[in-house]
């Protein structure tokens, strides 16, 4: 990034260009506006110093994103001049930048984030308005604001993302101002908890890791997202590009429907993978869209019966040993391992992980939502906070699942092969009991000296979460408030009949989120 730079008036004031969640020059509705403006184009990323003192945030997603910042500010130098950084918070940042070139107007995308982003968002408009800035916010996906979702929320959605990508400018009359050299996770106070095997950011790579999913990975994504084996190479591993606007949900599904066009009439597979793979880009929408709806989903139960179920005072040696991977069942410390070391983890293993938390462990979901989102790259709070109540039964409108790890394991690694790589302390345990090393007559020898014991009775702590969670839905007044939820909340497509609340069959969506 450069550091020098002249002050940048022009004759016609500067439009700054902010740059927040949307790391990219393509499809970018922001950009495409600010060229159509008159006067030069500022291109700004503001790295602030109060987003990265919030819990849920960690060194590995700065790494991720110095690695797109990086490739962004390449793109910007082909376009005519480089991306200019601020560390500071948002309103004196821009304030400086006002000042010092003469902005006139400011152009991003309309941010979906979460409560913190909300905030900011609302004092960056009160800056602007007192300054007469004309801040224009610009959606880059179908999850609208300012207005409650309501019938056709899925046509909508249908539409933008069927709607032409936005132009990228061939050249842009950029200007630039002074850079603030980017900080280390260090400096900005952030944990030491890069993973050993992380995905790579910027665009190029977005790229690459869709072509390569369209064109060989995906052929068995439908029968191989679920297991831990099989779902690191069959999902398609571009989720922390969509989480911080690398590449967009419009791109993949125009991509994804031309890769179905050539393979129309195939019967190997290919095109029903594909179909769950849009799928899937549909109900990451749907979920961010239930975040906007309701920003207190990251703070508070959906359903209040809820609150008070669980106490925000959480056991702290059961904390620690789920964090670590350390509980003494074998496919939950796998999976937590797993998840520590690669920064990612497939769908139905993320469930199982917040399902063992919130059950047999008993810990309350905002506690160990705020460790998951740190672990997770591809950390996206519309899609983790909904998901961190659906699967700790907090919604009062999803069926209550709860996982059987020792099954799960069984199942899901059915060789133990991920589990033997990942918990290595039990080599020594045959097959036949590697999911529950406690029954094998050896297990002395292992369990309680080179691996911990189980940290509770999985089968009585089972039985107590589902007494105590449906206990709860049998109350006075639970199913009109359920009723209210789901007419906030559900998805939009009449045509469709919905599941009462009382149904115990299994929720598929809650089954349906691997990307």
């Amino acid at each position: 990034m450069r550091k020098d730079a002249q002050p940048c008036f022009e004759p016609d004031g500067v439009t700054l260009l902010w740059f927040k969640r949307d790391l990219r020059v393509s499809d970018h509705a922001a950009l495409e506006l600010a060229a159509e403006l008159p006067g030069a184009v500022l291109p700004v990323y503001i790295v602030e110093p109060d987003y990265w003192r919030q819990p849920d945030l960690s060194g590995r997603h700065w790494a991720f994103i110095v690695e797109c910042l990086s490739d962004l500010d390449n793109h910007l130098k082909s376009l005519g001049g480089p991306l200019t950084i601020r560390v500071d918070e948002a309103v004196p940042a821009l304030e400086k930048l006002r000042q010092q070139c003469d902005v006139q107007r400011m152009v991003s995308h309309c941010e979906i984030g979460n409560l913190w982003s909300f905030e900011r968002d609302k004092k960056v408009a009160d800056w602007a308005r007192v300054h007469g800035v004309n801040w224009s916010e610009v959606p880059q996906s179908a999850v609208t604001r300012g207005r409650a979702r309501a019938t056709g929320w899925a046509k909508r959605r249908d539409q933008f993302v069927a709607a032409p990508v936005a132009q990228q400018p061939r050249v842009l009359n950029l200007t630039h101002a002074q850079s603030d050299p980017l900080p280390s996770a260090a400096q900005l106070k952030l944990r030491n908890d890069f993973p050993a095997s992380p995905q790579t950011g910027g665009r190029h790579n977005a790229e690459a890791v869709l072509d390569d999913f369209l064109l060989h990975r995906g052929q068995t994504y439908r029968r191989a997202m679920s297991s831990p084996v099989s779902a690191e190479n069959a999902c398609s591993r571009l989720s922390p590009y969509l989480s911080y606007g690398v590449i967009t949900v419009r791109e993949a599904v125009q991509i994804t429907r031309r890769r179905q066009m050539a393979l129309k009439g195939s019967r190997d597979g290919w095109l029903g993978s594909l179909a769950s793979f849009q799928s899937r880009l549909a109900w990451r929408d749907h979920f961010i869209q239930k975040l906007e709806d309701q920003p207190d989903i990251e703070t508070r139960c959906l359903h209040s019966a809820y609150e008070g179920l669980r106490s925000e005072t959480v056991d702290p040696v059961l904390l620690s040993a789920w964090k670590g991977g350390q509980t003494g069942v074998p496919f939950v410390d796998a999976c937590m391992r797993y998840l520590i070391a690669t920064g990612w983890l497939n769908f139905r293993m993320r469930a199982m992980l917040v399902s063992f938390a919130s059950y047999q462990l008993w810990l309350d979901w905002r506690v160990t939502g705020q460790h998951l989102a740190r672990l997770f790259t591809d950390y996206e709070p519309g899609i983790h906070w909904p998901q961190m109540q659906m699967q700790s039964g907090t919604t009062g409108i999803n069926t209550i699942r709860i996982y059987n790890p020792v099954k799960q394991g069984l199942e899901q690694d059915p060789k133990g092969t991920f589990t033997r790589r990942w918990v290595p302390e039990l080599s020594q345990v045959p097959d036949e009991f590697l999911q529950e090393p406690w029954r094998w007559d050896g297990e002395g020898r292992v369990v309680g000296a080179l691996y911990p014991k189980p940290v509770v009775d999985l089968a009585s702590a089972t039985r107590s979460a589902r007494e105590r969670v449906w206990s709860i839905r049998k109350k006075a007044g639970f199913a009109e408030k359920a009723g209210s939820i789901v007419t906030r909340h559900a998805s939009r497509k009449p045509t469709k009949p919905r599941r009462s609340v009382s149904s115990k069959k299994p929720d598929a969506k809650q089954l349906s989120f691997d990307l």
